[in-house]
C-alpha cells in the first residue's frame, strides 16, 4: 500500500539530506521543495508589509501542486517540507512579525483550510526537532551564503512556531525526531533506528515521541 511521509522542521534541521536517506533505504520517491521563481520576491523584500500576502499566496500554490502531484504519484512518497509549514510557521511568523495585516492573514488562512481541507493528509509527519545552535552549526556546514546572515532571533521564533504547530496538528501521526541528540548522517545506528521507527509508526499509525525521548 503507497505511503506518504512528511519531512518537517527548521531552516538548516537536515531534512534535505534526510528526505535522500530515507528514499534509499525505504524505496520511496523524494519530493523536494519545488524550486520556483518567486515573481514577488523582490517587491516582498523591498516592502513585506505590502507584499507579504502575493508572495506566501505564489508559494502555497506550488506547495498545493507539489502535494497534488505526489498523491498522484503510484509509488510511497517522503516529501521535503509540506504546505502545512508553509501556512502554520512561515505565513504565521510573517503576520505575527508585522510583516502581513490581519485582513491579509484571515484570507491567507481561510485559502489554506479550505485547500488542506481538499487533499489527503500525510501518513506520518516527521519533525526535525533541532535547537537553536544546532541549526547554526549546520547552516554553516553547509555553506549557503544568503543563510549566513540569518538571525538567532529568527530561528529561535519558527522554533516556537514548528512546537506550537505539532502540538496542535491532528490530521496525522507525528513523529519527533531529537536533532540535537541524533546524527543521522555520521551514524549508521540512529538513521537505523529512525527508519526502523517510522516503519512501525507506518505499521500501527499510531503517532507517538521518538523513543529516545528530546
Amino acid at each position: 500500500m503507497k505511503k506518504y511521509v512528511v519531512l518537517a522542521g527548521n531552516i538548516g534541521a537536515g531534512k534535505s539530506t534526510l528526505v535522500g536517506l530515507l528514499a534509499e533505504r525505504l524505496g520511496y520517491r523524494p519530493y523536494y521543495e519545488p524550486v520556483a521563481e518567486n515573481p514577488y520576491l523582490q517587491d516582498f523584500y523591498a516592502n513585506m508589509e505590502r507584499w507579504a500576502f502575493q508572495s506566501q499566496a505564489f508559494f502555497l500554490t506550488h506547495r498545493v501542486r507539489s502535494h497534488r502531484a505526489l498523491m498522484d504519484d503510484p509509488f510511497s512518497v517522503v516529501q521535503d517540507r509540506s504546505m502545512y509549514e508553509d501556512a502554520e510557521v512561515f505565513a504565521r511568523n510573517l503576520f505575527e512579525r508585522g510583516s502581513m495585516s490581519s485582513r491579509d492573514w484571515a484570507t491567507y488562512s481561510d485559502l489554506y483550510r479550505t485547500l488542506t481541507g481538499l487533499l489527503p493528509a500525510p501518513d506520518l509527519v516527521v519533525y526535525l526537532k533541532a535547537s537553536v545552535p544546532t541549526l547554526r552549526k549546520r547552516i554553516a556546514q553547509r555553506g549557503r551564503e544568503f543563510e549566513a546572515d540569518i538571525p538567532d532571533e529568527y530561528l529561535d521564533g519558527l522554533n516556537r512556531l514548528y512546537e506550537e504547530w505539532i502540538d496542535g496538528f491532528d490530521l496525522s501521526p507525528v513523529l519527533v525526531v531529537p536533532g540535537d541528540r541524533l546524527d543521522f548522517v555520521a551514524q549508521g545506528k540512529d538513521l537505523d533506528a529512525i527508519v526502523r521507527t517510522i516503519e512501525a509508526r507506518l505499521r500501527d499509525r499510531q503517532g507517538t515521541l521518538f523513543p529516545y525521548g528530546m
